[in-house]
C-alpha cells in the first residue's frame, strides 16, 4: 500500500547503500528484529497484557465477590482479639491456628489462619469473625494470605495455572518486551527525524491525524507506544524478577550485593536469653496472647494492618508483620516472645533495607498493583489495554503489507535484510557479545533470539539458492534461444 507523499515508514527498508544513510546504520537491523518479535512474541504479550489486566483489578473485585465475609457493621464494643480467636478455634477445633489478620479498621472482620491437613502444604484455611459479636461469617481457602479470585488470577497471569511449566509464557514475555519497546523508540524517533529533513513537523507523543491507511497505524503504534514505554519497561523489569530463570540470575545477583530483603530474627534464646518464657507460660501456638502480642509489636513500630504468624514449634518468636495498604512505603515487622511479650527482634524499613532492596519492594508492589491502591490498579489496567492496542495496530499494519495479488492467505512481507551488513566489523563483534551476555542473564530471550537468527538464515539460504538456480534457469533458457536463433539464421544463408 503507497503510504502519502513525504511519510516516512520505519517497518519498511529501502534499496539504499550503507552509505545513503550513515545516521541511523542501525535503523536495518533494528527494523528487522522489532518486525520479528512482534510478530513472534506477540501473542505471549497479548496474554501478559490480558491477564495482568485481570490480576490489577483483583483487589478491587475481591471487595466485592467477598464482601459478606471481609465487612462487618461496626459496634459499639470490639471484643478482644483473643476472644475473636477463640471463636473462630470453636468452629474448627481439630485444625491448628498458624496465624491472624487483625482488623486495621472499624468495618472490618478478622481473619484466623488454620493449617488444613485436607489442603495441599501451601494453602490453608481463613476464617472471617465478626469482631464486635464474635460471629464466624465463613471460611475461604488462602495461599499466602490471599483469596482464592487473586490466587486463581495470579497463577493465570504467572503460569496460565498451568504450574511451573507455564511459567515460559511469562518469563518470555518479560524477556523481550523491553527489547520491543526500546527498539519501537529508535524507529520512532528515526521517523521524526526523517519527517525533519523532509521539512515535515516531526511527531513523537502525538498522532498526525491527517493520515490514512497503514501510516495512521503506524502514527497511533508509535505515538502510543512511547507513551506506554516508562509502565511497559517498568513492568518487564519487574516481571522478571519472578522468572523462573532469569529471576534465579537476579536473586544470586542480589544475594552477591547483599541486596536481599533483610529476614527477621526469630530466634528467643542466645542473645535473647533475658526474654526466654515466664514461669507458667508456653510457647506453643495455640496459647499466644494475641491482645500482647500486638500491642508489643506496636510499641516496636509495626503498625496496621498487620499479619500475626505463630511460630512452627515451641522457641520460636511470633511474627508480626506489616501488609500492604495503599501509599504504605514500608514492610517493617517485630519478633515477640509469647512467653513474656518482649520484642526479641525487629526490622525497621528505613534502617535496614538496602536501597535497592527498598527499590526492588516497592516494584514488586506496584507491579501487583498495591502501592497506590485503586490509582495503581487502574493505572496498570490502562498499560494493559494500551498495549493491547498497539500490539494490535502492529499486526494491522503487518496485514496490509501484504501482496495485493496471488493467496488471499499471503501476510506482509518482512522488512529486507542486510542489518548486519550495514554495521562496521568492529560494531558487530560488540554487538554479538552482548546478545551473549544479554542471552545468558535472560536465557529465554537468548534461546529465542537465537532461534529467530538461525531461522532468518536458513530461509535466506533457501531464498538465495532458489534466486541463484532461477537465474541460472534463466541464463541456460536465454543461452539456448540464442544459439537456436544462430543456427536458424545459419541454415537461412546456406539455403540463400
Amino acid at each position: 500500500m503507497t503510504l502519502p507523499e513525504g511519510t516516512h515508514d520505519p517497518t519498511t527498508l529501502t534499496n539504499q547503500a550503507p552509505e545513503a544513510i550513515p545516521k541511523h546504520r542501525w535503523r536495518a537491523l533494528l527494523v528487522r528484529l522489532h518486525f520479528y518479535a512482534g510478530v513472534l512474541v506477540g501473542p505471549f504479550l497479548v496474554i501478559a497484557a490480558l491477564t495482568g489486566a485481570l490480576y490489577a483489578m483483583a483487589p478491587t473485585v475481591e471487595r466485592v465477590v467477598y464482601r459478606d465475609l471481609l465487612f462487618v457493621e461496626p459496634g459499639d464494643r470490639v471484643l478482644p482479639l483473643d476472644d475473636q480467636v477463640a471463636a473462630a478455634r470453636r468452629s474448627y477445633p481439630a485444625l491448628t491456628v498458624t496465624g491472624v489478620r487483625p482488623p486495621a479498621a472499624e468495618n472490618e472482620s478478622v481473619r484466623v489462619y488454620f493449617a488444613d491437613p485436607a489442603l495441599a502444604p501451601d494453602l490453608g484455611r481463613a476464617v472471617f469473625v465478626d469482631p464486635y459479636t464474635g460471629r464466624v461469617l465463613g471460611d475461604e481457602v488462602t495461599w499466602l494470605g490471599y483469596l482464592p479470585v487473586s490466587t486463581w488470577l495470579d497463577g493465570l497471569h504467572r503460569h496460565l495455572n498451568l504450574g511451573e511449566p507455564g511459567r515460559l509464557y511469562s518469563e518470555l514475555a518479560a524477556s523481550w518486551l523491553w527489547v520491543v519497546a526500546s527498539g519501537g523508540l529508535y524507529l520512532w524517533l528515526v521517523n521524526a527525524a526523517g519527517d525533519r529533513r523532509r521539512g515535515r513537523k516531526p511527531r513523537i507523543l502525538t498522532v498526525d491525524r491527517t493520515a490514512g491507511g497503514r501510516s495512521r497505524n503506524l502514527n497511533w503504534h508509535g505515538a502510543t507506544g512511547v507513551w506506554l514505554l516508562g509502565g511497559l519497561l517498568f513492568l518487564s523489569a519487574t516481571g522478571i524478577t519472578w522468572s523462573t530463570y532469569a529471576g534465579a540470575h537476579v536473586s544470586d545477583l542480589r544475594a552477591a550485593f547483599e541486596w536481599q530483603r533483610p529476614q527477621l530474627d526469630t530466634a528467643t534464646h542466645g542473645d535473647h536469653g533475658d526474654h526466654a518464657p515466664a514461669a507458667g507460660h508456653t510457647a506453643g501456638p495455640q496459647s499466644v496472647d494475641f491482645d500482647g502480642v500486638l500491642a508489643a509489636a506496636t510499641t516496636a513500630g509495626v503498625d496496621l494492618p498487620v499479619e500475626i504468624l505463630l511460630p512452627a514449634e515451641h522457641g520460636a518468636a511470633v511474627t508480626v508483620s506489616e501488609i500492604d495498604k495503599p501509599y504504605r512505603w514500608t514492610t517493617d515487622a517485630a519478633a515477640v516472645n509469647p512467653g513474656d511479650l518482649t520484642v526479641t527482634g525487629t526490622v525497621d524499613y528505613w534502617r535496614d533495607y538496602s536501597l535497592i532492596a527498598k527499590l526492588a519492594d516497592w516494584g514488586i508492589r506496584g507491579h501487583m498493583g498495591f502501592l497506590f491502591g485503586l490509582l495503581n490498579q487502574l493505572l496498570l489496567l490502562g498499560i494493559a489495554v494500551g498495549l493491547l492496542a498497539v500490539i494490535v495496530r502492529g499486526y494491522r499494519m503487518w496485514w496490509q503489507r501484504r501482496p495485493t495479488r496471488g493467496s488471499r492467505w499471503a501476510v506482509g512481507r518482512p522488512p529486507a535484510r542486510g542489518g548486519l551488513r550495514r554495521l562496521r566489523p568492529l560494531t558487530v563483534t560488540a554487538l554479538v557479545a552482548g546478545a551473549v551476555t544479554v542471552g545468558w542473564f535472560l536465557p529465554l530471550l537468548g534461546l529465542t533470539l537465537a532461534a529467530f537468527a538461525l531461522t532468518d538464515l536458513i530461509l535466506g539460504s533457501i531464498k538465495k539458492n532458489a534466486s541463484l538456480k532461477k537465474n541460472a534457469s534463466l541464463k541456460k533458457n536465454a543461452s539456448l534461444k540464442k544459439n537456436a536463433s544462430l543456427n536458424e539464421n545459419t541454415e537461412n544463408s546456406h539455403v540463400r
